[in-house]
């Protein structure tokens, strides 16, 4: 009775990864698609929300590839990997920060109506990966982060629009940069959240 519980076990265990490796194939998919849009876009038409959106979204391509890895490792491997993309979430976030002081001083206006039509999109796509992502994201600390990526990409797009909403009612610059600032902002709140998350996690571990 024993060895047939642990069985049905081990085989929902391996059923949840196997449907969470789907998702992941979906999500990772999408993510690197819209990088390439988002990042051609933005410099194209000088966007630094688009720009730092796209960073993001390859951000998020490289999370979703170091979930898949751990997808059916243990929980020290996947609290590894989240501390890898919290990681990953300082250095766009420093990087994104960086990128702003610079176009304060030496970059135009950037354009409104790009900048919104291919906000849409992202947000869209990004509305079909949090919906994927979703179901999941109490499974464990490795979706969890994942999960937490997603969410602020919806954050990300929505201020997109509004940037590209008051760029074009304002004449200036400066709604993009702020927009820029904030985003960066969230992406080191949610990389230390999940650092402490899964510090914890492995100091449990290894008790």
């Amino acid at each position: 009775m024993a060895d047939s519980c642990c069985q049905k076990k081990g085989d929902d265990l391996k059923l949840l990864a196997k449907r969470q490796a789907n998702v992941l194939w979906i999500v990772l998919g999408i993510n690197l698609t819209m990088f390439f849009v988002e990042f051609a876009s933005g410099i194209y038409y000088q966007s630094l929300a688009l720009t730092g959106d796209s960073l993001d979204m390859f951000g998020d391509a490289l999370a979703y590839g170091s979930s898949l890895y751990v997808v059916s490792k243990g929980i020290s491997a996947k609290a590894r990997a989240s501390q890898f993309k919290a990681v990953l979430m300082i250095v766009l976030g420093i990087a994104f920060g960086i990128n702003a002081a610079y176009r304060v001083f030496f970059e135009a206006n950037p354009n409104p109506t790009a900048m919104g039509i291919i906000g849409v999109i992202a947000l869209g796509l990004n509305l079909v990966c949090l919906a994927l992502l979703t179901r999941h994201k109490s499974d464990d600390i490795n979706f969890t982060s994942v999960w937490l990526c997603s969410r602020n990409d919806i954050i990300a797009n929505t201020s997109v629009l509004v940037a590209a909403g008051l760029v074009a009612i304002t004449g200036t610059k400066w709604p993009d940069l702020i927009v820029g600032g904030a985003i960066a902002f969230l992406f080191l709140r949610s990389a230390f959240f999940i650092l402490k998350e899964s510090k914890s996690i492995l100091k449990e571990a290894n008790a």
